[in-house]
């Protein structure tokens, strides 16, 4: 059976061709398209986490949206974290909430991987590397990590249920 021909051999109809071609286009749009359905609102609430994170301090009295500003100098894994955490935890999953597309959940997925790690990273020199006296992390710092482990998984489940 071609596209060209019904299941009996009779020729289609030229006045199908452009419904034919449509229903194809929006077979496609379907297959890059996800529906994270429940888990939306948990991802919700874990984007909410990690902001209020980046408003609580992070090292000190500290708070993390400073660090991201460059007005602390903590270190460069601390940054890079505040940088990620902002890319792959906000600004990204915003767009992949809003758009529904399945290759930007991957990317939140794969990318909140990445930041978790950074921040398990940058949680762990501030509590080892730093000299005696100086300030370990704050509570903002670990919320933010608990809020990317989470968005991370939760970001895989969706990427992974197509």
């Amino acid at each position: 059976m071609s596209s060209d021909n019904r299941p009996g051999g009779d020729p289609v109809p030229a006045e199908l061709h452009a419904l034919d071609a449509e229903l194809r286009g929006a077979e496609q749009a379907f297959l890059r398209r996800t529906d994270p359905g429940p888990t939306a609102l948990l991802i919700s609430v874990a984007m909410l986490v990690l902001l209020v994170g980046l408003l609580l301090p992070w090292v000190g009295y500290t708070p993390g949206w400073s660090v991201l500003a460059g007005l602390a100098p903590l270190g460069p894994l601390v940054r890079l974290f505040t940088f990620t955490s902002l890319a792959f935890g906000l600004v990204l999953p915003a767009l992949a909430l809003a758009t529904r597309l399945w290759a930007l959940a991957w990317l939140c997925a794969v990318g909140g991987g990445i930041a978790s790690i950074n921040g398990l990273w940058a949680l762990w020199t501030r509590q080892v590397g730093v000299p005696i006296g100086e300030p370990g992390p704050g509570i903002g710092m670990v919320l933010a990590v608990v809020a990317m482990v989470l968005l991370a998984a939760n970001w895989a489940r969706i990427a992974l249920r197509r």
